[in-house]
């Protein structure tokens, strides 16, 4: 689905070059959930928008469904952006004068997607995301977990092929975090594909495959091969969380 070759972005001041990405070739396959973890100002965040068509690589081959990005113009990439692509972020990002309804309905708006298409759609995802009953509400009326459900359900509600998640439990207690990252691992098990930057080792392993970066380069790149070996890196993973608490 996703191929990176030779990928590089370099920021330029006028007396000093900032490495974000440095010659990164990786592949990440249809169905995958790869975590990307790694310290502050690794690069992780920079790969994440080069993935979401928000930044351009300076030098390096980015193909995306058998397309190569770096030929399309803004438009190209807007149109695969509302198309194939859906986001979710740490702080939620959505719109507090509009209903939750309303919110995950405002992509297949922009979509020009039919009326009765849109309340299909809408209905089915509510449910899936188990928030339902709060369709009229507003999200100052939600919890943080709630509020994140809530942008869940708007990356999914195009049926977009790639999703892919900033920090999603950054902003969220324990509790919801979880939550929410056992409702991101069971949309990939449904067959989406995601692609997630976390600074939660715990969280991390919810995922299929974790890449760790390290100055713009991969430090190690691990597939998660069974359940028990899940099960293991989650126990070991919350234990080093707690100590360091």
């Amino acid at each position: 689905m996703l191929k990176f070759k030779n990928l590089c972005k370099f920021y330029q001041t006028d007396s000093v070059e900032t490495v974000a990405i440095d010659n990164m070739s990786i592949t990440i396959n249809k169905g995958e959930f790869v975590s990307v973890m790694g310290p502050s100002g690794c690069g992780k965040s920079t790969f994440l928008n080069i993935v979401g068509m928000l930044d351009n690589p300076t030098s390096g081959e980015y193909t995306f469904l058998d397309k190569e990005v770096s030929s399309l113009n803004e438009r190209g990439l807007a149109n695969i952006r509302k198309q194939h692509l859906g986001f979710i972020f740490q702080s939620f990002n959505l719109i507090d004068e509009l209903s939750v309804w309303d919110n995950i309905e405002l992509p297949l708006i922009y979509q020009n997607v039919p009326a009765a298409e849109r309340k299909s759609r809408v209905t089915a995802v509510l449910a899936k995301v188990d928030i339902a009953h709060r369709g009229e509400h507003m999200p100052q009326q939600l919890s943080g977990g709630q509020q994140q459900r809530v942008a869940v359900a708007r990356a999914l509600v195009s049926e977009p092929e790639l999703i892919l998640a900033d920090e999603p439990t950054g902003n969220l207690d324990s509790k919801n975090g979880h939550d929410v990252m056992t409702l991101l691992q069971k949309l990939n098990a449904e067959g989406s594909t995601i692609v997630m930057v976390t600074h939660s080792q715990a969280h991390a392993q919810y995922g299929s495959r974790i890449i760790n970066l390290l100055d713009g380069k991969i430090l190690s790149d691990h597939q998660i091969e069974s359940a028990d070996e899940l099960h293991q890196l989650k126990v070991h993973g919350k234990a080093r969380e707690t100590q360091s608490v």
